[in-house]
């Protein structure tokens, strides 16, 4: 984060605080923040994410589609994390083994509660899903979070 100020500096300590997230260990994946209210996760489905007909299980879907449409809110959201409060799945492709991104953006809504969407995108560019969701403001300070840190002199 040296040289980054602000929003960015914001930005960035929630990359890292989605990379500390233990739940990462078992959905590889990176998170960029990529301006305010925007968030994209690159991830790789793989056999292990499979159900029993040989496609992504639906928990691949709403944790990727859940996770970018939070952090598209949270950028917008410096001293408190985020709750997920409500969630709805649009599943319409099989999702197989490949290149996944997953594109988050805010909606609408920056004070108690806020709406976000997302949507999945494969290798091939077809969108195979597509989610909303809404937010809260919990009680827990981004600050006192592990993997969220920004220099002292940023934080508000």
């Amino acid at each position: 984060m040296t040289g980054e100020t602000g929003a960015a500096a914001h930005y960035r300590a929630l990359e890292a605080l989605y990379a500390a997230a233990p739940i990462n260990d078992l959905f590889k994946s990176k998170l960029e923040i990529t301006g305010e209210g925007q968030a994209r996760i690159s991830f790789m489905v793989e056999p292990g994410h499979y159900h029993a007909a040989g496609a992504a299980h639906g928990t691949t879907y709403f944790k990727m589609l859940d996770d970018a449409a939070f952090y598209a809110a949270n950028s917008l959201v410096n001293d408190f994390f985020l709750l997920t409060t409500a969630f709805n799945l649009w599943l319409t492709r099989p999702l197989k083994a490949g290149p996944v991104v997953a594109e988050g953006r805010w909606v609408n809504g920056r004070r108690r509660v806020l709406v976000a969407e997302a949507r999945l995108v494969d290798a091939d560019g077809e969108e195979v899903a597509r989610g909303t969701g809404t937010f809260m403001r919990s009680r827990i300070s981004l600050a006192k979070l592990p993997g969220y840190a920004r220099p002292e002199s940023l934080k508000s």
